[in-house]
This record gives structure tokens, C-alpha cells and sequence, in this order.
């Protein structure tokens, strides 16, 4: 669990690089958003390469979280993957309106590559089990196995998130997206 003052050192850098993108954010702007010194922001972090290493892994572990639970709702296969979609991308949009949001992606890219791979082979298991489950209570319909269906669910989502121009195209995609899965896998 992270104490407060880590949390708003986070979150004040999230701000400064949203604002002035992470190759323009100084360790001094996010010190002075959180109301500390300089010297004190190093007795949390090392650097913003660490930073923003700690804002990717805490992205994913609020993803997975909100993934699982989407996944254990009740509804209709089509309702419960959409959800799990829709909480999976939730906010992306916001940082991809961000006038540094390529940016921050391409940073988050280079510096927390094992962190993303690690978070999406979590998100993906998590799909493959749930997937597993329906089809095997016979709600689901699956044109392979789980775990190649949830592969390609995950390739579409970063295929959106690659080819995207905008938040509302990405958010529109993603929508697009759950819809077709929902009724591909929904058995009538």
C-alpha cells in the first residue's frame, strides 16, 4: 500500500507530464505540485524514469482489478466482456487527448516494457479463465481455444490504441469492438 505522500508525488507527475510531456517534466515540477522539495521527492524516487515506471505498474494493477471484477459480474456474456472492456481502457482516452499523451505512451513504452508485458499476460489470463468458464457452462462460444480468443481480443485492443487519432475515435472503437466480441461469442 502506498502512503499518502507517494500517492500525491504520483499523481502530481501524472499532471506535469499531461501538462509539459515526460521529456520536459524536471523533478522540480513535481516536487512543487506535491508542496515538497526536491531533495525530499528523491527519498521516494530515484528519478522520473521511476516514476513513471510506478505509474505504469500501478495503471495495470488498477486494470487487472477492475478486469477480474468486470469479469465475475453477472449479465449476459456480451454485457460482462463489454464491461471488462470498457473498465480495461477506461482512461486511456484521457491520456491520448493530452497534448503529450504519444509521448507518454512511447516513454511508458521504452521504460516500463517488462511492467506492460507482465500487465497485459496478467489481463489476458484473466480473459483466457473467464473465457474457459463460459464456454465450458456452455454461455460461450468460442471459434478456438480461450486462451487464443483472449490473445486476440488483447491484439485488437493495442491495435486500437495504435491506429486511434483521437479519444473519441479510440472510445468508439472500443465500444465497436466489445459489441462484435459480445455477439460472436454470445450463444442465441
Amino acid at each position: 500500500m502506498l502512503d499518502a505522500k507517494c500517492l500525491a508525488i504520483l499523481d502530481s507527475a501524472r499532471k506535469a507530464f499531461a501538462a509539459y510531456g515526460f521529456k520536459k517534466t524536471s523533478m522540480d515540477e513535481i516536487a512543487k505540485g506535491v508542496g515538497i522539495s526536491r531533495p525530499a521527492l528523491y527519498l521516494y524516487f530515484d528519478n522520473k524514469e521511476a516514476i513513471l515506471r510506478r505509474l505504469t505498474e500501478l495503471h495495470y494493477e488498477e486494470k487487472i482489478e477492475a478486469v477480474a471484477k468486470a469479469l465475475q459480474a453477472d449479465g449476459s456474456v456480451s454485457q460482462i466482456i463489454g464491461q471488462a472492456i470498457h473498465v480495461q481502457t477506461d482512461g486511456m482516452a484521457q491520456i491520448m487527448s493530452s497534448p503529450h499523451g504519444m509521448e507518454l505512451l512511447d516513454a511508458g513504452k521504452s521504460l516500463a516494457s517488462d511492467i506492460i508485458t507482465q500487465g497485459e499476460a496478467r489481463l489476458q489470463s484473466l480473459y483466457t479463465g473467464w473465457l474457459q468458464k463460459e464456454a465450458s457452462n456452455d454461455r460461450a462460444r468460442l471459434f478456438d481455444g480461450a486462451r487464443e480468443t483472449a490473445e486476440t481480443i488483447a491484439s485488437a485492443l493495442r491495435g486500437n490504441k495504435i491506429s486511434a487519432t483521437d479519444f473519441q475515435e479510440f472510445d468508439r472503437m472500443n465500444s465497436n469492438l466489445a459489441a462484435m466480441i459480445g455477439a460472436a461469442l454470445e450463444i442465441r
